[in-house]
């Protein structure tokens, strides 16, 4: 049985609105309103029905339409001052607006012009989200003060199954210029992508496998002056009535980067003898190809993408940086690095991915759909040469989701997830042992109105095991440094001594945990334009393979990291720990403030998250080797090269809180603003801070739109960070001013657009106080972007 629906979109003034969306809840029955503002369903399920309507510039909307009152409908939309875009990451309805956890989405001409070489400097200047800056080759979000394996990183809602969670040098082996939106979900995202989420998600979305057959096509050129960058990007989508087609690839090419002059200090500046940073070029590339049929009731499509990338490592050194002590000493460092060459990564992934979805006319189920990946992931760094460390990832991935129709108000269903990965390391820095990882869970999820409240609720359950047959635990000679700089115990300690490779034992590990997650929230709409959020949840995470098993020097943090299945003694030996591995648990509460109508839209969210066995490295103040013969001379006590700091994993409760603002002002057609602050404070429950929490930011946005011509002054404020860990050192605040403008030029069925950025427009020095290489690697200077975008 169906019905009809009709009726009109209006804006409060009763004028007509084109180009909204009206879709109808629990169907993919979806309409675009043409300049008359008129939609109308024709087969429609013959029953009380939820629409929900969304246009540019307006705030979303759900409205009843009952059997009695389904024809000639007329709906009013109120105007809003945030863009709100739904989110495809969770199989609820969410939007930044709309959803009891908060999120955020970046898409369109914002998502185009902040998007840059990696994924955590494209999404920094989303509100509570910064950036592990690695010299601008690599890169990764850390949201809420949470980064590595606490953060998901996905592609279409699938892990995107490469090792950026194990190190900061690792590049993420996902795109940003051929991406349609990126969403961030922040705060435990654990119930939709599992245990690795419990800090929040980052989810690409792009269309490699299309869900519709609408005619689209983009294309980017682009080239910037800070390290001569050149960029060319597409993608394009095409078909017919039952097939759909998709294309996209990219090529980018960079040099080194250059940076401001640094500020001058009584110590030694390296950075003093160059203006560049060296080997951090990159020259990437990818092509991706997909298809799906189309029927009435969904769809089904598959994939194959590769993606290649070399970029150098800054920072992957053996030392040297800290023991310039003249510029004698810094020539000859320079010659002896010279000799070794560059080191650089050479990666490539295939990735393939396979997504499905049926929708029931009638029965319990309303919907059931599928995702699935493989990923065939490998990088070897390369030294002089030579291959030093080789890193693999293999990874089958498989989420499946069933919505039942909705019963007594209540919308929901089940989700069964399943996930194995192989992850390898061979070669001389390879600190952490192969091991197989498997994860198996099925979560609930239900939500229904009540009035003016929506209430979702949530719970998961997982499986995971972590199995390695090889873990080595090797001698470490350990040893501290008195205050003149000299090795404490000179008589053992010697820079070319092999014998701390020496193994004392080799063994197998076999680990299996159960997370839990369990999670409740509601939004309280408690006046028109107007409403309250309040999320709570428990959510567990198994530590990974290389929090536990890591035993070795890893060059790109600059550390000799031990996992926390080891324990230093008392005499500065390492052995097994008789510690018990346990889970991390984190309790999370989240409360948001909406303002959603009207030329002033505001958000605040105030969050406090207690961490319990939260896994971190703590400094031991001891050093160990790197691993390499640097040859030199034996008995130079101030010689410390070849040496690495030694840390060890330990887990302990901490708590992490803060809040994020965002402020938008529509000030009249031409002129909008915003304004933005956020804030966390991460310490341990027992005193002390975490190591590389982001400092406070706050700055404001001004944007001006006339016709085909528009502009934008982007204005930053880092403070200075001096909360830090045991051996980390503060940083200075700086403040970042960024410019851009763009020019529309339609011509026949292209919409062509001319832009030019400015970034660092005051040429400040700015360290990233979060990165691993602040001190060697500083953001870049001014740079010029000019670049060429059409749509057809």
């Amino acid at each position: 049985m169906a019905q009809d629906v009709s009726g009109v979109i209006t804006d409060k003034t009763g004028k007509q609105i084109e180009g909204a969306t009206i879709r109808i809840l629990d169907t993919k029955q979806t309409l675009v309103t043409g300049k008359d503002g008129k939609f109308e369903f024709s087969n429609a399920p013959d029953k009380e029905l939820e629409l929900h309507i969304t246009a540019p510039g307006y705030a979303h909307l759900n409205h009843h339409v009952t059997l009695n009152n389904s024809k000639n409908v007329t709906i009013s939309l109120a105007r809003s001052a945030i863009e709100v875009i739904d989110v495809t990451a969770t199989p609820f309805h969410a939007s930044v607006m709309e959803a009891a956890i908060p999120v955020s989405v970046l898409s369109g001409e914002q998502l185009r012009n902040q998007q840059a070489a990696t994924l955590g400097d494209t999404l920094e200047k989303q509100v509570g989200v910064h950036t592990n800056f690695h010299a601008g080759v690599a890169s990764t979000p850390i949201i809420r003060g949470l980064s590595g394996p606490r953060v998901m990183i996905t592609q279409n809602g699938l892990d995107v199954s490469d090792v950026s969670r194990v190190g900061p040098d690792h590049s993420v082996a996902t795109e940003a210029s051929t991406a349609t939106q990126i969403e961030v979900l922040r705060g435990p995202a654990t119930l939709f992508f599992g245990s690795g989420a419990i800090g929040g998600v980052v989810n690409v979305v792009d269309e490699r496998v299309p869900t519709n057959n609408t005619p689209f096509g983009e294309f980017i050129l682009e080239h910037n002056s800070v390290n001569d960058q050149k960029l060319a990007a597409f993608n394009v989508k095409n078909g017919t009535d039952s097939f759909a087609v998709y294309a996209d690839g990219f090529w980018r090419e960079s040099e080194d980067y250059k940076i401001p002059d640094a500020p001058h200090h009584d110590d030694h500046d390296e950075h003093e003898h160059s203006n560049k940073i060296e080997n951090s070029a990159e020259e990437s590339s990818s092509f991706t190809l997909g298809a799906s049929y189309l029927f009435d009731q969904g769809y089904i499509g598959f994939s194959a993408g590769k993606l290649k990338r070399e970029y150098g490592i800054p920072g992957h050194s053996h030392g040297e940086e800290e023991t310039h002590e003249d510029e004698h000493d810094h020539d000859e460092h320079a010659e002896e690095e010279a000799a070794h060459g560059n080191v650089y990564a050479d990666l490539e992934q295939n990735r393939y991915q396979m997504i499905g979805e049926y929708n029931f006319d009638s029965g319990f189920f309303s919907s059931a759909s599928f995702k699935a990946s493989y990923t065939d992931y490998k990088h070897a760094e390369i030294e002089a040469g030579m291959v030093g460390t080789t890193f693999a990832n293999e990874t089958s991935e498989l989420k499946v989701d069933l919505l039942h129709a909705p019963y007594n108000g209540w919308r929901g269903g089940i989700s069964v997830h399943a996930k194995d990965t192989d992850i390898e390391a061979v070669g001389s820095e390879a600190f952490t042992p192969p091991s197989n990882q498997k994860m198996i869970a099925i979560a609930a999820m239900e939500e229904r109105h009540f009035g003016d409240f929506l209430v979702q609720l949530g719970a998961r359950a997982e499986r995971v095991t972590l199995d390695a047959n090889n873990v080595r635990l090797p001698h470490l000679d350990a040893h501290g440094h008195d205050e003149d700089g000299h090795a404490e115990d000179e008589h053992e300690h010697d820079h070319g001594h092999e014998e701390e490779s020496e193994l004392t034992r080799v063994f197998a590990v076999e680990q299996t945990f159960t997370p839990v997650t369990l999670s409740a929230g509601v939004v309280w709409d408690f006046t028109e334009g107007y409403n309250l959020g309040l999320s709570v949840s428990r959510s567990q995470r198994a530590p990974s393979a290389s929090e536990l098993l890591s035993f070795g020097p890893h060059i790109g943090t600059r550390s000799y990291e031990v996992g926390a299945l080891f324990a230093l003694d008392d005499h500065n030996e390492i052995g097994l720990s008789q510690q018990s591995i346990d889970l991390e648990t984190a309790n999370n509460i989240d409360i948001s403030f909406r303002k959603t109508h009207g030329d002033v839209a505001i958000i605040v969210n105030a969050f406090y998250n207690q961490v319990d066995n939260y896994y971190y490295q703590a400094a031991t103040g001891l050093f160990g080797s790197d691993g390499h013969n640097h040859g030199h001379a034996h008995g130079d006590e101030h010689d410390h090269s070849g040496e690495l700091p030694v840390y060890i994993f330990k887990s302990q409760d901490a708590t992490l809180h803060g809040f994020e603002t965002q402020i938008n002002w529509n000030i009249n057609e031409e002129f909008s603003s915003q304004f933005f602050a956020d804030y966390v404070r991460a310490r341990l429950k027992d005193g002390g801070d975490l190591p590389r929490t982001p400092p406070m930011r706050f700055g404001t946005k001004l944007k001006y739109q006339l016709e085909n011509f528009s502009a934008h002054l982007d204005v930053v404020r880092y403070q200075e960070q001096d909360k830090v860990a045991t051996l980390e050192t503060a940083t200075d605040g700086y403040t970042l001013v960024d410019l851009g403008v763009s020019y529309q030029l339609p011509l026949a069925d292209y919409d062509i657009s001319v832009y030019a950025n400015a970034k660092n427009l005051t040429d400040e020095y700015a360290q990233v106080h979060s990165s691993f290489v602040k001190d060697i690697a500083p953001r870049q200077g001014r740079s010029f972007a000019l670049g060429l975008r059409a749509y057809f």
